[in-house]
């Protein structure tokens, strides 16, 4: 019973050692298309065009009114 126990935890304990980026997926990882957010001052403006329009404040760190002044 005690060798069945420590092979079950040999095997949980091992079973998360590959997680990683691997070197030659580096390359595909760095791309912009790739990003969360590929390009920040459109997606920064469209954040802006949307808050305005829902004439709301907060939620993303703007502040406002309708109007799209802040």
């Amino acid at each position: 019973m005690k060798w069945l126990m420590s092979i079950f935890a040999a095997l949980v304990l091992t079973g998360c050692s590959s997680m990683g980026v691997e070197p030659w997926e580096r390359d595909l990882l760095a791309k912009d298309s790739m990003q969360l957010v590929p390009d920040y001052f459109d997606n920064f403006y469209d954040e802006h065009i949307y808050f305005s329009k829902e004439g709301s404040s907060g939620g993303q760190g703007v502040g406002g009114g309708g109007c799209g002044c802040n």
